[in-house]
């Protein structure tokens, strides 16, 4: 039966794509991808010739209800991103919603996605969490950070290199500057690279060195 597949990509190293997931890359009948150009790298190194179609934050409110339709006429189509798993911060939850809604089959695949490594590997407690993805960018965020400071659940964040300071900073104004934190960089790349500390350790770890790659905040409840 027709369905829709949520598929999880590598989100830095390629071995660790699951075998079903490129069993299923390869069957269906559509892949969206979220950066054809990028998703194209992926494909062809496993080989996988399924035609694409791009399906990204600034067209996926359009191509809903088109895609909705293919799929209920017999089409079995996958959803990737371009790293990880979609939906996390990425689109896909518009076309689940609007596939549940339709009575379509959604089947989402285990895979990767980047903040269950960095949780693990903080070292903090990790039997109840809260992910947040990323804070406001303006309005809002100081809200944000005030109620996030009161939270006793291990808090996980992303965030961009170009904003990690600032975010850094504010978790050391608002949370504390003995608050626990650990910051996991290019998680499964060559360069990969946690740093855990205090809030003011951390900050000035890289005051001194600036960052790169995608980042992982995890953040220690309010005790």
């Amino acid at each position: 039966m027709a369905k829709l597949y949520l598929v999880p990509t590598p989100i830095g190293n390629l071995e660790d794509i699951t075998f079903r997931a490129i069993m299923v890359l390869k069957e269906v009948d559509l892949i969206l991808a979220e950066d054809t150009r990028n998703s194209g790298k992926l494909l062809k190194h496993f080989e996988i010739n399924t035609p694409m179609q791009s399906h990204h934050m600034h067209n996926e409110h359009k191509t809903v209800e088109n895609v909705v339709r293919q799929i209920q006429n017999g089409k079995t189509v996958a959803l990737i991103s371009d790293a990880g798993t979609p939906a996390i911060s990425d689109p896909g939850f518009l076309l689940t919603r609007a596939c549940v809604e339709a009575g379509v089959e959604v089947d989402c695949l285990p895979g990767a996605t980047a903040f269950v490594p960095a949780l693990v590997n903080s070292g903090l407690p990790n039997d109840k969490f809260v992910f947040e993805g990323f804070l406001p960018v303006k309005k809002g965020r100081q809200t944000r950070l005030e109620l996030l400071a009161q939270e006793t659940r291990t808090i996980i964040l992303y965030e961009s290199p170009h904003k990690l300071l600032k975010t850094l900073g504010q978790i050391k104004e608002f949370f504390g500057e003995d608050r626990q934190v650990s910051v996991s960089r290019e998680i499964t790349k060559l360069h990969e690279e946690t740093v855990r500390g205090t809030a003011a350790e951390v900050l000035a770890h890289y005051e001194t060195k600036p960052p790169k790659g995608e980042i992982v905040v995890v953040v220690a409840g309010n005790k």
